[in-house]
């Protein structure tokens, strides 16, 4: 019996170090979106009121973080960092504002969900409470060539969303 468990467990860890169905069973729903939105990782493509906006995708921290880059041909450069915490994933955007909005998605209940919706949970650098800053965003997978992303936000009492199309640059 003694080892008959002994080999179950060699079996399962072996399993699970060569990326087999035990260890994807085993791999949590957050888990996957995150790996799903990182499927993102390289550069994209789309405009905005004429501007040309150029995406890229990073994954950093050994790969427990994906880092987008904002870059548009005029203005500001501004980053968003996605990482899991627990059942749930948090967007943490560093604006040409000068404030940091934190968002997070209620708990990740499909795998993969095709969109990722994050809410507000506080916002630092704030300089006023009637300051622009985001509120929310909402990340639409839409196939892997073509990204959706619609950012809420709050400035002086009045809400509004910005809505962007990417399309995956080929290399």
């Amino acid at each position: 019996m003694k080892k008959t468990c002994q080999s179950t467990i060699l079996c399962v860890a072996a399993a699970m170090l060569l990326g087999t169905p035990v260890a994807q069973a085993a791999k949590s729903k957050s888990t996957a979106a995150f790996e799903n939105l990182s499927s993102l990782v390289g550069q994209w493509k789309g405009v905005q009121d004429g501007v040309d906006i150029t995406l890229t995708y990073t994954l950093t921290a050994n790969g427990s973080t994906l880092m987008e880059e904002f870059r548009p041909a005029s203005g500001p450069v501004m980053m968003t960092m996605f990482s899991v915490d627990g059942d749930h994933l948090i967007a943490t955007h560093y604006c040409a504002a000068g404030n940091q909005p934190q968002m997070v998605t209620g708990a990740i209940v499909d795998s993969p969900p095709k969109a990722l919706v994050f809410s507000l949970v506080r916002v630092t650098g704030m300089t006023s409470p009637e300051a622009w800053h985001n509120t929310g965003l909402e990340v639409i997978l839409q196939d892997k060539d073509h990204l959706t992303q619609n950012w809420t936000y709050l400035y002086a009492g009045k809400t509004g969303t910005t809505t962007f199309h990417f399309t995956r640059k080929q290399e």
